[in-house]
């Protein structure tokens, strides 16, 4: 029998994320996910009334793919991934891991090449641009150790956060959204010496209510691109390229990151040395999900953490654009709770969050007591 969890976030995925339409196509991409979960998806499309397409891949596959990678090679598999993802009109993204640093040790150059085909011409042109999509994690162990959880006890939190009630967070975000497009400087601050400004001026605000991402809970917008000044500090360890990073710190001077450090400085410069835009920032995003609230090293449930704020060296987003151009999009996270050092979000001056929790009336519905 299957699992009603997974019957209820296959419901979410087809019928509120990607809101399927009969006759319409979704191209399920499961990596690393259990069939049993594949297989609910492909039974709530048909009974929506589209037509399923599936994708299955492994990380461990991938990785042997990368550590050799050509561009010819991958211009060809991004050639056909493309022709699929254009006759698609939604998609899901199912990804699992069974270990985290899969990737860790595929050179650069394999990385830069499947980022310059696959991601770029199939997911950043294709998917993103032209279908109604979403992307979610499997709770896989190796998430529940990240986590510092029992398996039972991750996969209890797992479908509690990413079947929460998502339309009434939308309805809560809205106060947010037409405050951020009303503002101009953005002042943050938090300990080991986090002073940070930047103008988000004539940028629109998206706010992201479980259409696009599961879990969900954020809204972002983008600085404009050469406002940037000042030093922030992430207190949450994110992995990119496969690769674990501490304690990273940023100092930017007019929009450009000019001084970079964390636990693997030389991979961090690495990445930031990738193309031009990469050392200018494509997003800042405000997280409020009720259900997040602590890091475990996975970007799809760190950048939502309540009280927290996440700001990405590369490239914006066409609906909030800065007109920052990049390969590169990794966002880091700065978590302001008391338990990780506290601190402070002032819009033109004016005190909007303090120690993670909103102190604006209006805002009030986005702190987690009210969300849940």
């Amino acid at each position: 029998m299957t699992d009603p969890r997974i019957e209820k976030l296959a419901d979410v995925l087809i019928n509120y994320s990607c809101a399927l339409k009969p006759g319409e196509r979704v191209l399920i991409e499961a990596i690393d996910v259990p069939h049993a979960f594949t297989k609910a998806l492909i039974r709530h499309t048909h009974a929506a009334g589209g037509m399923p397409f599936v994708l299955l891949k492994s990380n461990e596959i991938d990785r042997a793919l990368r550590m050799k990678a050509t561009e010819e090679q991958f211009a060809l598999m991004a050639d056909v991934e493309r022709m699929r993802m254009e006759k698609m009109q939604c998609y899901i993204g199912a990804r699992g891991s069974h270990n985290v640093s899969e990737l860790s040790d595929v050179p650069g150059e394999g990385q830069q090449v499947y980022e310059r085909t696959i991601w770029r011409r199939v997911h950043k042109e294709v998917r993103v641009k032209k279908t109604r999509w979403v992307v979610l994690r499997w709770p896989h162990p190796s998430m529940a150790q990240m986590a510092e959880m029992s398996t039972e006890s991750f996969e209890e939190f797992y479908f509690n956060v990413c079947t929460l009630d998502y339309a009434r967070m939308s309805r809560a975000m809205q106060p947010l959204k037409e405050l951020m497009e009303k503002t101009d400087i953005v002042h943050l601050k938090g300990p080991r010496d986090t002073d940070l400004t930047f103008s988000i001026k004539g940028i629109p605000a998206v706010p992201c209510d479980g259409k696009l991402n599961i879990p969900d809970g954020e809204v972002f917008t983008a600085p404009v691109r050469d406002s940037v000044n000042g030093v922030i500090q992430f207190n949450a360890p994110t992995i990119y390229r496969g690769m674990t990073h501490n304690d990273i710190r940023l100092v930017f001077r007019n929009g450009k990151v000019v001084e970079a450090r964390s636990s693997a400085s030389d991979k961090l410069n690495e990445v930031l040395d990738a193309d031009e835009g990469a050392r200018y920032v494509g997003e800042f995003a405000i997280g409020f999900n009720p259900y997040c609230v602590k890091p475990m090293k996975d970007i799809l449930f760190d950048e939502k953490i309540a009280g927290s704020i996440h700001f990405t060296p590369g490239a914006c987003y066409d609906e909030a654009s800065n007109g920052n151009k990049s390969n590169i999009h990794w966002d880091m996270v700065m978590i302001q709770t008391p338990e990780h050092g506290g601190g402070e979000m002032h819009f033109d001056g004016r005190l909007i969050r303090k120690d993670g929790r909103f102190v604006v009336k209006d805002l009030e519905g986005l702190n987690p007591e009210n969300l849940k």
